[in-house]
């Protein structure tokens, strides 16, 4: 009995002996790794970093910008079903254990020692307390010192910490595959759904992915994704957290993965890239990508679909008119493997619509393709015979008779499915045209007036293909684009639109050894004295000129700066004809400003942004309206807005230029554009030798402006101008965008008297005439008063610059070129 005695306090002291070698190896062990432990403190401040969404003006998803796609969502806003999900795929003990699962970690032992010599991976037990410390605090190394370290962390952040604190930061930070940082990020990215709207098999399945997302792919591993949601809906009712007959249900359900529904996103490549440079300006590129700014911009899906269908279609036709260029690139096909080479070949950006093909033969009436998909299909001869070739000055060939003198075997080609004729006949199926990349490039802008907000904006043919936007980054010279504020300035001086300007040769020294300059109208013709209206009319140059110098260039140049033009015009008279430099941007907010009565206004991308709370941090019209919000409508009076826009012209002289520039378009250099039969105003611009080509014009509600040029420039090609280049661009948007609009005639301002008057010499209208028009004319003026002096300075015997005896005002240039 005593030797059993010995035997059990021997065996006890040795237990006890034990567990404080135990417990004092245990605080050393603490001691040692949990000095310079991070402050896991950090986490009550706990900012992640969340996805910035840029929305167009009607809500849609126009971009996000992120380092991590991550949308926070507080834990009362998480289902209690995807919540439960991942507690039992995860962590089942949860809410019982204090940071770290004993029992889990004697199961994954005795797992680990089962799997020695297998090669496997070894089976952790890490809680969700454990893994927001390593995913917050320490690294991803696999060891047992970094085990201990965030065992430590474990317990001491359960000690600071709530438990639905703990897991609201585990499934906001986690992530999940497809770039999906948090539970709420994973949802839209897979199923296109909120949280709420997650099904339980859904909810499942992300609760599937944390251990290796990449080896539970939704596409590439479809069957073990299936496998492991299965997996996590039996653990969820061996848990008893659902019911038999749900699991059942989440079980057949089919694994489908959903990409946003296009109705709910809209693209404008180039727009939403200068709002992204925009919002860098404004709060930096921290803020940008992990802020979780919601930025609503002032584009108009509807419109920028419409401006883009326009400038492309534009741009093709001109591409089309100057010939062929030939293949993209040349293949070998007689291998038979043309459709890996086909596939193999790094090929510029082609429209979404266009595809890649090689000639396999040409025969005489079509030409057989091949397809990088292996399928072929046919070219006719009726979709090859635009291609004639082209020729060095942007001219062309003959037109060709067969394929044969269009396309080879193994040239690479671009081209475009064709489904019917224009009379809605069927083509046989495989039916293609053949498509060319335009060389030149364009931008087209569209504008609300009264505000500046910018509703549609491209920036050229594909930003795939390039990213310089040429709407805002393209300095180009406007040419006669111009000229409507050089015929303001006078307006604004007490000229009339009657005045009679002198259009005959003008010469004038630019000083020494520069020579003599000598500007001239495009037809090369003089037409004698002429009313100031027709000049702008017929953009004629002679006539702007000798008006720019009557007026005086600092006059001019006070006008460009004040709508924004340009910043400092040098005053000297070639800038009357716009051989400055501009934007297409800055140029249409100067229309919008004729056509809104002279307020001074902005371009906007952007109409609101908020923060991650919600709260507002930048809105783009400050003006204070206490009477907008109510609680009940009961038929008040609509509240009205203080107008704070600045007045830089006069109403009545911006009304006279938008009168002259209808007439642009009802009977000058814009006059097909008359054939919409709305009220619309602009003018033409072209550059010397037709490097660059403008129409810039409006209705009454809404400003569009184009530019056409090569981005080296370059001149387009014998009579290319603004009025064939880029004026069908400007009607084809216009004609969609206004085509379910109400007519609005331009609204007159009051003061002004409308009088009949002969277009053709300016005077009072008299029985008989045959051109007459309504002439706007400001109050105390004299229609008459234009006509009685002839604004004729410009030429002399010898070559030098002046005024005649009989000019309106004086004023001239201080510096020629």
């Amino acid at each position: 009995m005593s030797r059993l005695v010995k035997w059990l306090a021997g065996g006890l002291a040795l237990v006890l002996l034990l567990a404080v070698i135990g417990g004092v190896g245990a605080l050393v062990t603490i001691n040692h790794y949990g000095k310079e432990l991070p402050d896991y403190s950090q986490l009550a401040e706990y900012d992640p970093a969340t996805v910035t969404r840029v929305h167009a003006g009607d809500g849609r998803l126009l971009a996000e910008y992120a380092i991590e796609k991550r949308v926070f969502v507080p834990i009362e806003s998480i289902p209690g079903r995807v919540i439960d999900a991942f507690l039992s795929a995860e962590d089942k003990t949860f809410y019982d254990h204090p940071g770290v699962d004993f029992t889990g970690i004697a199961r994954a032992a005795v797992t680990n020692l089962k799997n020695l010599g297998q090669d496997r991976r070894p089976v952790g037990a890490s809680t969700i307390t454990q893994q927001v410390a390593k995913n917050f605090l320490l690294s991803n190394e696999v060891s047992i010192e970094r085990k201990l370290k965030e065992a430590i962390l474990a317990f001491r952040i359960e000690r600071a910490f709530s438990k639905d604190r703990i897991l609201e930061l585990y499934l906001n930070e986690i992530y999940l595959g497809f770039g999906s940082y948090g539970v709420a990020a994973a949802a839209l990215n897979y199923f296109n759904k909120s949280l709420d709207e997650l099904t339980l098999a859904e909810a499942a399945y992300l609760a599937a992915l944390p251990k290796a997302p990449n080896n539970y792919h939704p596409i590439r591993r479809r069957e073990e994704a299936i496998a492991r949601r299965d997996w996590v809906i039996g653990r969820m009712l061996e848990d008893g957290r659902i019911a038999r007959a749900q699991a059942e249900e989440a079980w057949v359900e089919e694994l489908t993965i959903s990409k946003r529904d296009p109705a709910q996103v809209t693209r404008a490549d180039y727009f939403a890239e200068e709002v992204r440079r925009e919002l860098m300006k404004l709060y930096g590129e921290t803020k940008l990508y992990e802020g979780g700014l919601s930025v609503r911009t002032t584009i108009d899906p509807h419109l920028q679909d419409i401006a883009e269908q326009a400038l492309r279609d534009g741009l093709e036709a001109y591409d089309r008119r100057h010939g062929w260029r030939g293949p993209i690139a040349g293949i070998d096909v007689s291998a038979g493997d043309w459709a890996e080479r086909l596939a193999a070949l790094e090929i510029e950006s082609l429209r979404e619509y266009w595809r890649r093909a090689v000639v396999l033969e040409v025969g005489a009436e079509t030409a057989t393709i091949g397809l990088d998909d292996g399928s072929q299909g046919q070219i006719p001869m009726i979709f090859l015979t635009w291609a004639r070739p082209w020729l060095e000055g942007e001219k062309v060939g003959a037109q060709p008779s067969k394929p044969g003198d269009v396309l080879s075997v193994g040239d690479v080609i671009a081209v475009e499915p064709i489904a019917e004729n224009d009379d809605g006949e069927p083509y046989p199926e495989g039916t293609y045209a053949l498509q060319q990349i335009p060389k030149i490039n364009g931008a087209i802008v569209a504008m609300d007036p009264h505000t500046g907000r910018v509703l549609a904006m491209s920036g050229g043919w594909s930003y795939a293909e390039s990213e310089f936007n040429r709407a805002t980054q393209a300095a180009r010279q406007p040419g006669s684009a111009f000229k409507p504020f050089v015929y303001l300035t006078a307006l604004d001086s007490g000229f009339t639109p009657n005045t009679l300007i002198l259009d005959a040769p003008f010469v004038i020294d630019q000083g020494e050894g520069l020579g003599k300059w000598k500007p001239h109208n495009y037809a090369r013709r003089f037409y004698g004295p002429t009313p100031m209206r027709v000049g702008i009319e017929k953009s004629r140059n002679l006539m702007t000129v000798r008006l720019a110098q009557a007026v005086g260039m600092e006059k001019i140049s006070d006008t460009a700066e004040r709508f924004g033009i340009v910043d400092h015009m040098p005053e000297v008279l070639s800038m009357a004809l716009g051989a400055g430099e501009t934007t297409l941007m800055r140029l249409t907010n100067g229309y919008a400003m004729l056509v809104n009565g002279g307020k001074k206004i902005e371009p906007a991308l952007i109409d609101r942004v908020q923060d991650k709370h919600g709260r507002t941090v930048f809105r783009n019209d400050e003006r204070d309206c206490p009477r907008c919000r109510v609680e009940a409508w009961e038929d008040q009076e609509v509240p009205r807005l203080p107008d704070t826009r600045p007045q830089i012209v006069a109403p009545t002289t911006a009304y006279q230029v938008v009168s002259m520039l209808q007439g642009v378009i009802e009977r000058g250099t814009g006059r097909r554009i008359a054939e919409l039969g709305r009220p619309l105003a602009g003018k033409t611009g072209t550059t010397n030798e037709s490097q660059d080509t403008w129409f810039m014009g409006f209705s009454p509600d809404l400003v569009a402006g184009v530019f056409v040029g090569f981005d080296e420039p370059k001149p387009l090609g014998n009579r290319e101008t603004g009025s064939s280049v880029a004026a069908p661009i400007f009607k084809a948007f216009m004609a969609e965008a206004l085509k379910d609009e109400p007519l609005v005639p331009f609204r007159i301002p009051p003061g002004l008297k409308l009088m009949r008057v002969d277009l053709d010499s300016g005077r009072l209208a008299q029985p008989g005439d045959d051109h007459v028009i309504l002439e706007a004319f400001k109050p105390g003026s004299d229609p008459n008063s234009g006509r009685g002096r002839v604004i004729d300075g410009g030429y002399t015997p010898d070559g030098g610059g002046g005024l005649g005896p009989d000019a309106q005002s004086g004023g001239s240039p201080s510096g020629l070129y």
